[in-house]
């Protein structure tokens, strides 16, 4: 049970210290030998970001399938990399798990004795978990009440999640509810789903909501050894009354050879049984209904706590039609050829209004460049997945290419109208934008609909996401600022036309 709290650095000093010196080596290399200062720079890149960032996901991986010596190992190596982080106590603290988790006690005790405090995230760590060890609930939670403030439980998510689970443990359900809606703001800034989706886990687990379990199991949480989802899973059914089934359930993993799984289960066994639906206040169904919501709200958008696992086939799908076109582009005669990419259909008002309308669609598929082609596909990934996601694929398809062809329509209008200079145009910007466009649509009619703050939240991401780029297309030359434009507003259309149906 040691991985239900995940275990990590709050700082992130480490990261700006390093950003900030490998920008620094950049520059002075560039400025000193041009062609090894970009080199040298995505060789900096690779080995003091992208591997601590892969090795970060990684120890929350292996702590999830209660791996805790292969974490320590990972850990140790992040700390190395990234000093500043708070990564220094963390190889040590899963050292410590990994002997729990052994039966080696002892051993255990005194390395989190040494770390042990109120003061430090990691300390806090160090104390939870010689309270879990023995599941201490009681007194967990006494502890949490009387030794941390307001601030720290607000700042310090894992312990927050922590005290979520203190609570249903100790069966005051109403409270742990309570204590959800208190501290919602600072659960809904949990950086990391998994951590977010783990506080949901514990409320829905103790209250009795055994689909959501599933759910949340075959999501995020998926990566959970199968000791802990049984543990749970069987949690889920004692709260919703099934005693005898919850019963059988834990015997089947109470010979663990994991010492804290097999206090777990003894306490679990030994205890009386909390029925949720018996004890739960009406403001107690009203918050657990809008967690519930929240689910099903961010499983609409995003696949990841489906029962049935999403794919982002559309998305792939027109990813690979303009990575093929740029080949074609590359083969033909080069990206960057202007001559090349008339001849393969880039938009050119005056050819359009003369019958070549198939260029409306053929300049959404061509990019003038590798680096022009690569934001533009970025782009596509991060949206397209939501708004098939929210849609479905042929929807999506729609929305897609009406945005492509009405974006090219209105650059051409207006260049002909004379009140734009633009007259060669290739991208799927339009495209981008109109699903900009449309997942705002999908949000406001979210909102509207259920109020839920996540949607709210999301609707002013997006909108910033939107400023930010009318003005950079304001001050950045050789950007079409119609065809975004219209590209966002018909993507809106299309997206509050599609949703309402």
């Amino acid at each position: 049970m040691m991985s239900a709290s995940r275990i990590s650095a709050k700082s992130h000093r480490g990261w700006i210290i390093v950003s900030g010196f490998i920008l620094i080596i950049i520059a002075v290399l560039s400025y000193l030998t041009p062609s090894l200062g970009g080199v040298i720079g995505a060789c900096l890149w690779g080995i003091l970001v992208i591997v601590p960032s892969i090795g970060h996901r990684k120890v929350d991986q292996l702590i999830a399938q209660q791996r805790f010596g292969q974490a320590s190992r990972v850990a140790n190596l992040i700390w190395w990399l990234h000093p500043l982080d708070g990564w220094r106590e963390q190889p040590k603290l899963l050292h410590a798990l990994e002997l729990s988790q052994r039966g080696a006690r002892a051993s255990a005790i005194a390395i989190l004795d040494r770390y042990q405090t109120a003061a430090t995230p990691a300390g806090r760590s160090a104390t939870v978990a010689l309270y879990k060890m023995d599941a201490r609930w009681e007194e967990l939670l006494v502890w949490i009440q009387d030794s941390l403030s307001e601030v720290v439980l607000q700042k310090d998510f894992d312990i927050l999640v922590c005290y979520l689970r203190a609570l249903g443990e100790t069966g005051n359900l109403n409270g742990m509810l309570q204590t959800w809606e208190r501290y919602e703001r600072s659960l809904e800034k949990i950086p990391n789903l998994r951590t977010r989706n783990l506080a949901r886990m514990y409320v829905l687990a103790f209250c009795g909501q055994t689909e959501q379990i599933a759910r949340l199991f075959s999501g995020s949480l998926a990566n959970n050894s199968n000791t802990i989802k049984l543990f749970w899973l069987a949690t889920v059914d004692q709260a919703a009354g099934k005693e005898i089934v919850a019963g059988e359930q834990f015997l089947s993993i109470a010979d663990s050879s994991d010492v804290c799984i097999h206090n777990a289960v003894a306490r679990r066994l030994s205890s009386p049984v909390i029925v949720a639906d018996t004890i739960l206040t009406e403001k107690s169904e009203q918050i657990l209904s809008r967690i519930n919501t929240e689910i099903e709200y961010e499983a609409t958008y995003s696949g990841r706590v489906s029962l049935k696992p999403r794919h982002e086939i559309g998305t792939y799908f027109l990813i690979s039609l303009n990575v093929l076109a740029f080949a074609l582009e590359v083969q033909l005669g080069g990206s960057t050829n202007p001559n090349n990419l008339y001849r393969l259909g880039a938009l050119v008002p005056e050819e359009v209004v003369a019958g070549s309308w198939w260029r409306l669609l053929s300049a959404a598929f061509l990019h003038f460049g590798f680096l022009h082609l690569l934001l533009n596909m970025f782009g596509l990934y991060l949206f397209g997945r939501l708004v098939e996601f929210a849609l479905g694929i042929p929807r999506f398809f729609l929305l897609y290419f009406t945005s492509a062809i009405a974006s090219m329509l209105a650059v051409t209008y207006m260049s002909v109208m004379g009140y734009s200079q633009t007259n060669f145009v290739v991208g799927a910007s339009g495209c981008v934008m109109g699903l900009v466009g449309g997942f705002t649509a999908v949000l406001l009619h979210d909102w509207r609909r259920k109020k839920t703050r996540l949607a709210a939240r999301g609707l002013r991401a997006i909108l910033i996401v939107i400023v930010l780029q009318v003005i950079f297309d304001l001050t950045t030359p050789h950007i079409s600022f119609v065809g975004h434009t219209s590209g966002l507003m018909v993507g809106f259309v299309m997206g509050m036309i599609l949703t309402n149906r």
